[in-house]
């Protein structure tokens, strides 16, 4: 007996080809439809871009590409060939556990050297962190700031830049340096793996509370653990008493 399929077969793809956020700030990042005030930043993106190879001007395409509405980063990812923006259009699509956040600590420890003339760009938000007194003054372009971490940022002299921003100034990516958070920083990230208990596992448990009456392993401390050290104690208990 057959399998009654839509047409087109199955569904072996499962990349994201869009954002399904309903943030309207990053779907304009994706897809722009130009009004009166972005047809001027498109004019300017394009011309950056070297188009006449193309056997276009930069006007004639902006004028085409306007009455369907222009896919910012898609259009830059088609004409440039641009690996950079290959990257930043698929990270832009990514789910907010793989977009984690990068704090200032890391991003001056990355940028050490290089923040005169290279710009940071993080598809993600930008923290800030207290471990650390002095920031350098830094060029960062970042999905999001929180209010600490731009105040830090703009008072060491450097700049808080948005996409569209930076694609006026890197069309292609040039002097800039792409970084992201640590992926595996979340807390449920500590409780996956062997089952917490076992030898060598260094999985966290799950634990409905903390206190005399609930489960007192440590973190990383196995059962087998912690009855050597009962025995260790019971031994050395009757050592003391002979």
């Amino acid at each position: 007996m057959g399998i009654d399929l839509v047409a087109g077969g199955r569904n072996k793809k499962t990349k994201r080809t869009a954002p399904k956020s309903d943030d309207v700030y990053l779907k304009l990042l994706v897809k722009v439809r130009p009004g009166p005030a972005s047809f001027s930043s498109l004019v300017i993106v394009l011309a950056a871009v070297d188009l006449p190879v193309l056997g276009f001007g930069c006007v004639d395409v902006v004028m085409v590409m306007c009455s369907a509405g222009l896919q910012l980063y898609r259009f830059l990812v088609r004409r440039t060939k641009s690996n950079f923006n290959a990257v930043i259009l698929k990270r832009l699509f990514m789910s907010k556990t793989n977009r984690p956040p990068i704090s200032l600590r890391r991003l001056s420890k990355f940028m050490a050297g290089k923040e005169e003339k290279n710009i940071a760009v993080i598809v993600g938000t930008v923290t800030d962190d207290k471990r650390i007194q002095e920031i350098p003054a830094m060029k960062v372009t970042a999905l999001r700031f929180t209010e600490t971490a731009r105040a830090r940022i703009l008072k060491a002299g450097g700049e808080c830049l948005t996409f569209d921003q930076l694609a006026l100034r890197a069309p292609l990516g040039e002097n800039t340096i792409l970084l992201r958070g640590p992926k595996n920083a979340r807390e449920a990230v500590k409780h996956f793996g062997k089952a917490p208990g076992v030898p060598h596992s260094h999985t966290k448990p799950y634990v409905r509370s903390k206190g005399r009456k609930f489960e007192r392993l440590g973190e990383g401390e196995t059962a087998v653990d912690s009855r050597s050290k009962l025995v260790l104690f019971v031994v050395v208990a009757i050592k003391v008493v002979q």
